[in-house]
């Protein structure tokens, strides 16, 4: 196996990676707001869904651009295949900002920085408070 079919084919475990944490993402996201809707309503039920589910977005977001990178820099690298590279991760970015504008309801720069982690854990714990305080 060659380097580059090495790397190849460590992106698709990225890609694989970024797709897997959506997936597992959304369950978790709505399991969440389930659970929180049930001990404390709709609203916080919904709050609990856009933290986590915005989080989750910004972490494969991370994931899927590190796929790219690995592909663009040791697969092909290529001038037009940096080009790409740098428009992707300026949408990519752009997304993720907008995003957490979106979850915070601030702009960064009003509000410390979070990822998405963070913002899944942030979630989470909100989550449980409610349950103990509704149940």
């Amino acid at each position: 196996m060659t380097f580059t079919e090495l790397m190849e084919h460590a992106a698709q475990g990225f890609d694989a990676l970024g797709a897997g944490v959506l997936v597992v993402g959304l369950l978790w996201s709505v399991g969440l707001a389930l659970r929180t809707w049930r001990s404390a309503g709709g609203r916080p039920a919904y709050q609990a869904l856009r933290e986590s589910f915005g989080g989750v977005l910004l972490l494969s977001l991370e994931v899927l651009v590190a796929a790219d990178l690995i592909r663009t820099v040791a697969v092909a690298p290529t001038t037009q295949n940096v080009a790409v590279l740098g428009l992707i991760v300026l949408i990519r970015t752009f997304l993720s900002f907008s995003l957490q504008v979106e979850i915070d309801g601030a702009l960064p720069w009003r509000r410390a920085l979070t990822s998405g982690a963070v913002n899944i854990a942030r979630a989470t714990t909100r989550a449980r408070e409610a349950s103990a305080d509704g149940g």
